[in-house]
């Protein structure tokens, strides 16, 4: 099944050329028009404060590939083909999942190297990277479950662009993926640092070394606590419902 996923993605490369090019014009536009007139609190550049948001907010759209593809399967009757077949009937879903990571691998390494040539860097050590890395590959996990549930639920492939993007967007517009939480008013500010893709964001920029904590020990424990938290519960509540909800749909 993960063979099958990934074959698809081969003979749509349009799809993945669509996907790469939102994050980079991020990282032009906001890194090279706004990034000039843009101060962090703690100062730093703030090219290398953009970067891991954009790393994790990439991760985050993913969503709605992952439901559109699993969506456009119940719709064509691939779900009713693979039930009269000898396979686990779990066996589509985690497919899918073993699929989305491997294309959330691809993705992260073009946005790694479109990082390095704009002049953002890890200073940490290539261990705290590679944590760095792994830990914006859990968030990217837990959301393709979410949008494993959501492509299984929604009525028609149509509907999901109408439910991802006002799902996604004021995710991370209430985050820290553009401003530090610090500049936003107090109630604002608690509502971003409680954000999971916020947590994400801001264990990754202290594990690179980039800009964000200004030293505060404390703050960067708390984070890291949230990045791992958060995708683990996510996983904890769709994993179940999405074989769930294929099981009945295979009935």
């Amino acid at each position: 099944m993960t063979k099958r996923n990934m074959a698809h993605v081969v003979r749509a490369p349009e799809e993945v050329v669509i996907y790469f090019t939102l994050p980079i014009m991020f990282v032009l536009v906001f890194g090279y028009v706004f990034g000039s007139g843009m101060a962090l609190p703690g100062g730093g550049n703030y090219r290398e404060f953009l970067l891991p948001g954009v790393f994790a907010m990439t991760m985050l759209y993913g969503l709605g590939a992952t439901a559109t593809g699993v969506a456009f399967d119940v719709d064509r009757g691939v779900v009713d083909r693979f039930r009269s077949m000898p396979m686990a009937r779990s066996a589509l879903v985690v497919g899918r999942s073993g699929a989305d990571l491997i294309r959330a691998v691809l993705e992260m390494t073009t946005l790694v190297v479109c990082g390095l040539l704009v002049g953002w860097q890890w200073r940490n050590g290539i261990g705290d990277a590679l944590a760095a890395v792994g830990l914006i590959l859990l968030l990217r996990f837990a959301i393709t479950w979410i949008g494993i549930y959501l492509g299984l639920v929604v009525p028609n492939p149509d509907t999901v662009g109408v439910i991802v993007f006002p799902a996604a967007f004021p995710l991370t517009a209430l985050s820290n993926v553009f401003v530090a939480p610090e500049a936003m008013p107090d109630w604002l500010g608690a509502v971003s640092e409680w954000n999971p893709l916020s947590s994400t964001v801001a264990a990754t920029r202290e594990l690179f070394g980039n800009p964000g904590f200004g030293g505060d020990s404390w703050a960067a424990q708390h984070s890291l606590l949230l990045a791992v938290g958060w995708p683990l519960l996510l996983l904890a509540i769709f994993m179940p419902l999405s074989i769930r909800r294929y099981q009945k749909l295979s009935r």
